[in-house]
C-alpha cells in the first residue's frame, strides 16, 4: 500500500467514525480491528511523527516537563487507558546512557526463570518494529500486533477534533501501545526501557513502578539532555519516584552526586550496587550470557532490580545476604549508600547465563567470515566494544598462513561526534574501513520495517563521506604518509561530490579530494552493497546477486582479491544499532520471518 492508499485509508477510518454519530464520543468498547496485514500496520506507524521530529518536539518542550507529560497523558487517555491503570503492571522502570538495554535484558530473563509472565518494552528495533514489544521475551506475533496496533490507532482517530491533538508521534504511540499489551496480555509484570533521558520521556507518565535504575552515564544526546554528564544524570533522575528504591551502578562523581540530589527530591532511596565481584563465589564466577566486561555492571544492576522486585511482591528465595564488615570503613565515605551483596539464587544465576540480547557483543561464525556485531554508538560503549573486539579476536584461531583481513563496518547517526568514536576504533588495526547509511538496500520501499522517514539516502551518504573523511585523517595522523596512495579522481553526484561507478556492480563511492588518499576506505550507499564486498561470495549465510565485473577503483579491487584469498575475515560492525540491525536482517533471514 502506497502513501496516498494509507491517506485514503485514514480518509474512510475518519468518515466511519464520523457516520457512527455526527458529534464523536469516546466509546470504552474495542474498537473494531480491521483485518489488515502487518506490513498495513508498520506503514500506518511510519506516517506518524517520526524520532527526528520527535526530537525536535521534545526540545521546544523541555522548558515545561509537565507539557509533554500531559500531552502523554492525554494520548494514553484517548487510547482508553488512564494512568492509574499502569500501576497495575508492576513496573522496573530503567535508564542509563549506555547497557539500560542489557540491564532490562538480564532482569527479565532472571525474573521469567521464577516462572513469572513478564512483559518488556525496548526500543530501537534492530529488524522488526514488534521486537519493541516482548512477552516471556519474544517478540509479540504479527497478528497480536496487528491486533493492538489498530485498536490503540482507531481509538486515537475517533477521538481526533479541534480540542485534542492529532495522532502521537511514533515512540509516544508504540509506548502506549505496550502499556496496552501488557494489560491485556495479563503479565506479571513490565520492565520498560527509557527512551531518551528520563525526566522529559514519554514512558515517565509511570506513576508507581516497583524499582528504578540507572546503568552507566555518558554523554549522548546533548541538544535534548544537555551537553555536560551532570545535565544528563539530572535527566536520568527524573524517574525516580517517592519511596520507590532506585538503584545505579559506579558513575564518576559528580554525576552520583547529582543523582544523590535527585533522590533527595523525589524522596526516594538511592543505592549504589557493588561490583559484581561480591556476589561471586571464590571459586565459582558468574557465567554471563552477553560478552564484555562491561556487561558485569549491567549484571549486578539486574540482581539488585531483580531482588528488589521479588522483595517488594512477597517472593521468598531471594539470595542470601552476604557479610560486607570488612569494607564497613570504606562505606561509611560513601555519598551513597551500597546496596548489599548477596548469594544469587538458582534461577538468577541460570538468568544471568541465559540471557540473549541481539546486536550487543554479538558473535556470528560464518564460514571464513567472523562477524562482531555490537551497537556501541557512545564514546564509553565505544571503548568498550573496542575491549571486547580486540579480546574476542585474540581469541580466535589463527590462520596457519596469517592471511587474515579485518574489516571495520561503520556509521553513526545524529549529533554525535563521530571524529572521537572513530579514533577510539584505531587501535583495532583495521585493514579496511567502509561506510554505508543505515539502509539495507538503496531502495526500502519493500520493508517497512526498515523505512526511516527522517533522512534522505543523499544526507546519509554525505554524512558517511564527511565519516569517511574523518578515518583518512586519523590514519594519515596516525602512520604518516603511507606507501600506496590512488589516484585523484573527479567526481560529481549527490552535492557535486559522488560519483557512482558506470559498471552495474554494487555502488561505490569515493570523496573528492585536494590530495590523494591514502587510507583502505570505501562508501557503499547501502548495506547490502557494502556485505557484498566485504563477503566476496564467502559467507554462507549471506548470498549476494550476481556482479559483473570487478569496481575499477584501486582500493575496492586490491581488497576484493586479498579478501577472496584470506583464510579468515574478521568484521566488526559498529557505531549504530540501525546499521546492526540492518546487517542482522541479511546474515539472518529467520529474523524476518
Amino acid at each position: 500500500m502506497g502513501f496516498r492508499g494509507l491517506r485514503v485509508l485514514h480518509s474512510a477510518l475518519r468518515l466511519v467514525a464520523g457516520a457512527a454519530g455526527g458529534q464523536r464520543r469516546f466509546s470504552t468498547r474495542p474498537a473494531r480491528v480491521p483485518r489488515m496485514e502487518y506490513q498495513d500496520a508498520i506503514r500506518t506507524l511510519n506516517t506518524l511523527q517520526t524520532n527526528a521530529s520527535y526530537l525536535e518536539q521534545v526540545k521546544r518542550e523541555r522548558g515545561d516537563p509537565q507539557v509533554q507529560l500531559e500531552a502523554m497523558k492525554g494520548f494514553l487517555e484517548r487510547s482508553g487507558l488512564k494512568v492509574e491503570d499502569l500501576d497495575q503492571l508492576n513496573i522496573i522502570h530503567v535508564t542509563g546512557t549506555k547497557g539500560k538495554g542489557s540491564t532490562c535484558a538480564f532482569t527479565e530473563r532472571i525474573l521469567r526463570n521464577y516462572g513469572l509472565k513478564t512483559g518488556f518494552y525496548s526500543s530501537p528495533h534492530l529488524v522488526q518494529v514488534r521486537e519493541r514489544i516482548r512477552i516471556n521475551g519474544q517478540p509479540i506475533s504479527k497478528e497480536l500486533f496487528s491486533k493492538y496496533f489498530w485498536q490503540v490507532y482507531n481509538r486515537l482517530e475517533e477521538t481526533k477534533d479541534s480540542g485534542h491533538a492529532g495522532m502521537p508521534a511514533y515512540f509516544r504511540f508504540l509506548t502506549i501501545m505496550a502499556f496496552h499489551v501488557f494489560l491485556q496480555e495479563k503479565v506479571d509484570l513490565a520492565v520498560v526501557e527509557v527512551g531518551i533521558g528520563g525526566a522529559y520521556d514519554c514512558t515517565n507518565i509511570i506513576r508507581k513502578p516497583i524499582v528504578c535504575g540507572v546503568s552507566s552515564l555518558g554523554i549522548d544526546h546533548t541538544s535534548i539532555l544537555g551537553d555536560t554528564i551532570e545535565k544528563i544524570a539530572w535527566q536520568k533522575g527524573g524517574i525516580f519516584k517517592p519511596g520507590v528504591p532506585a538503584f545505579t551502578v559506579s558513575q564518576p562523581e559528580r554525576p552520583l552526586e547529582v543523582l544523590r540530589e535527585r533522590a533527595r527530591e523525589s524522596p526516594c532511596p538511592l543505592y549504589l550496587c557493588p561490583d559484581l565481584d561480591a556476589f561471586e563465589e571464590d571459586d565459582e564466577a558468574l557465567q554471563l550470557g552477553l560478552a564484555g566486561e562491561h556487561q558485569r555492571s549491567n549484571a549486578t544492576l539486574a540482581l539488585q532490580l531483580s531482588r528488589a522486585w521479588l522483595q517488594q511482591q512477597g517472593y521468598q528465595g531471594t539470595g542470601e545476604l552476604k557479610d560486607l564488615q570488612q569494607g564497613a570503613e570504606l562505606l561509611s565515605k560513601r555519598p551513597v549508600p551500597l546496596a548489599p551483596a548477596f548469594r544469587p539464587s538458582s534461577s538468577m544465576v541460570q538468568g544471568l547465563q541465559d540471557t540473549e540480547w541481539l546486536g550487543r557483543t554479538q558473535v556470528l561464525q560464518h564460514g571464513p567470515v567472523t562477524w562482531f556485531i555490537d551497537g556501541a554508538h557512545t564514546t564509553s560503549s565505544v571503548q568498550a566494544g573496542v575491549r571486547w573486539f580486540r579480546q574476542a579476536a585474540l581469541n580466535e584461531e589463527k590462520p596457519v598462513d596469517g592471511s587474515e583481513v579485518r574489516v571495520l563496518l561503520f556509521n553513526a547517526t545524529g549529533d554525535r561526534d563521530t571524529a572521537a568514536l572513530l579514533k577510539l576504533l584505531l587501535p583495532c588495526r583495521f585493514d579496511y574501513a567502509i561506510f554505508c547509511p543505515n539502509f539495507t538496500e538503496v531502495s526500502a520501499v519493500g520493508d517497512a520495517d526498515q523505512q526511516n522517514f527522517n533522512v534522505t539516502l543523499e544526507n546519509m551518504l554525505t554524512r558517511c563521506l564527511e565519516n569517511q573523511k574523518k578515518w583518512n585523517r586519523l590514519m594519515e595522523e596516525k602512520v604518516g604518509q603511507g606507501l600506496w596512495l590512488s589516484p585523484p579522481m573527479q567526481v560529481e553526484g549527490v552535492g557535486g561530490r559522488l560519483k557512482p561507478d558506470p559498471l552495474r556492480s554494487p555502488l561505490l563511492f569515493v570523496p573528492s579530494s585536494e590530495r590523494p588518499l591514502n587510507s583502505n576506505s570505501l562508501v557503499f550507499p547501502c548495506i547490502s552493497h557494502a556485505l557484498q564486498w566485504i563477503t566476496q561470495g564467502r559467507d554462507p549465510h549471506f548470498q549476494a546477486p550476481a556482479t559483473k565485473g570487478l569496481h575499477l577503483h584501486p582500493v575496492a579491487g586490491t581488497g576484493a582479491v586479498l579478501l577472496k584469498e584470506a583464510a579468515a575475515i574478521r568484521v566488526l560492525v559498529t557505531g549504530s544499532l540501525h546499521l546492526v540491525g540492518g546487517v542482522l536482517k541479511l546474515l539472518d533471514q529467520s529474523l524476518s520471518q
